[in-house]
């Protein structure tokens, strides 16, 4: 990899961070890149998995005021996202290559729909709260195993797994959707912290290029935090469709 191509991998490391910290699928930018350099599809995947971790950390802790009083609710959660990032991984080294193909952009398309129609679907969960007598509860019974599957799925391949996770917690957990994206960086980064331990034993890792993209998402972190929070719950919601449906576009398009 020449000097150029490398301080490119930083910039895409970078922009990656920032999006993820702000939505997700920050790997669409860091993977076809590191393809366009020549790195090998699965090496791309596993060291892109492993060098986008600690900007999921750094955004994590962006949003920790938006993490006050959910400790409960992200320490049942991570479970979930730590037993699917696991699965994941798991999966990517034992399937063939492309048994996601027909799946991904579905999931994709999936996330984007929830995070359109968020609003009322959470409207009519009160609602049918209010008619069974009953307080509405602080999460749903299915969040948590919708957080499994996303798991499974952002440790196979991770792009747009935050469009996904907003999608469930919108809809199932009642709390504001900056909130909500606070528990999707703590859960994503988890995700992608198994997925990368195990990589780490089991896979071929360029380290090389986990250090050139970590250095990038590292800043893009933080930088995506600042952006997030000041994001207001429309323009917020608007990012995540617009970023989902060119996610959709682009995978249908590889």
């Amino acid at each position: 990899m020449s000097p150029l191509e490398s301080v490119l991998v930083v910039l895409a490391g970078l922009a990656a961070g920032t999006i993820n910290t702000v939505v997700g699928s920050g790997t669409l930018i860091t993977f076809p890149t590191l393809l366009a350099f020549g790195v090998p599809p699965v090496t791309a995947n596993v060291s892109n998995n492993i060098g986008l971790v600690p900007g999921s950390v750094t955004g994590a802790i962006g949003y920790r005021d938006e993490l006050t009083g959910q400790r409960r609710r992200v320490w049942r959660l991570l479970t979930a996202s730590v037993t699917g990032g696991a699965i994941g991984a798991v999966l990517l080294l034992v399937l063939p290559e492309g048994a996601f193909e027909a799946v991904v952009p579905v999931l994709i398309m999936l996330g984007v729909v929830l995070v359109v129609v968020q609003p009322r679907l959470s409207a009519w969960v009160r609602r049918r709260a209010e008619a069974r007598g009953v307080e509405q509860v602080e999460s749903a019974w299915w969040v948590w195993p919708a957080v499994l599957l996303t798991g499974v799925y952002g440790g196979y391949f991770g792009a747009a797994q935050g469009v996904l996770l907003m999608g469930v917690l919108g809809i199932g957990v009642a709390q504001s959707l900056q909130r909500s994206n606070a528990v999707k960086n703590v859960l994503a980064a988890a995700v992608n912290g198994v997925a990368g331990a195990i990589f780490v034993f089991a896979a071929d890792v360029d380290w090389r290029v986990v250090a050139l993209i970590a250095s990038g998402a590292i800043v893009g972190g933080f930088v995506g935090a600042r952006v997030g929070k000041r994001l207001p719950p429309l323009a917020l919601r608007a990012v995540i469709v617009v970023v989902g449906l060119v996610a959709f576009v682009v995978i249908l398009a590889t």
